[in-house]
């Protein structure tokens, strides 16, 4: 079997993915890894958080295809491209970013991964990679919604 390296690289979020402790959970740390520098030293804000998982989706997906296709694995648990993403999406609704904010929005982006309300189950079932990854957006954006209103209480 020949192993595509660039994708098996980006779908394990450089390694992420073989995690043998909770390898979703390794790779949304791994997104807030990559976001917490972004903001506190960059300056990056939530709506660049918003481009930054739009600009890694159709890559996100090809890879998560192919990884898919390499392994024999309708969702290997080692792609875990999908919670970064999913992860940087729920930033987005943060009115401010800072450590608490960061804590929240990892831990609302893990309950509805888990979760998965709907329709979060319906995308799950989409072919390859864009069903892995369509999933974890959409729990994004649920904890994104969940963050926006928490700001309305001055957080």
């Amino acid at each position: 079997m020949k192993k595509t390296n660039w994708a098996w690289l980006l779908a394990t979020w450089f390694g992420c993915g073989y995690s043998k402790f909770a390898p979703g959970t390794m790779g949304a740390l791994g997104g807030l890894v990559v976001a917490g520098p972004l903001s506190f030293f960059a300056g990056w804000g939530n709506l660049h958080f918003l481009v930054l998982s739009l600009v890694f989706l159709y890559p996100a997906i090809q890879a998560s295809t192919i990884v898919a296709r390499e392994s024999g694995k309708k969702d290997p648990q080692l792609v875990v491209i999908d919670e970064v993403l999913g992860q940087w999406l729920t930033l987005v609704g943060a009115r401010h970013l800072d450590w608490l904010t960061f804590t929240l929005a990892f831990g609302l982006f893990r309950l509805f991964d888990i979760w998965k309300p709907f329709p979060i189950r319906r995308l799950e079932r989409l072919p390859g990679g864009t069903g892995i990854v369509l999933d974890d957006m959409m729990a994004g954006v649920y904890g994104a919604l969940v963050l926006f209103f928490v700001g309305w209480f001055n957080h």
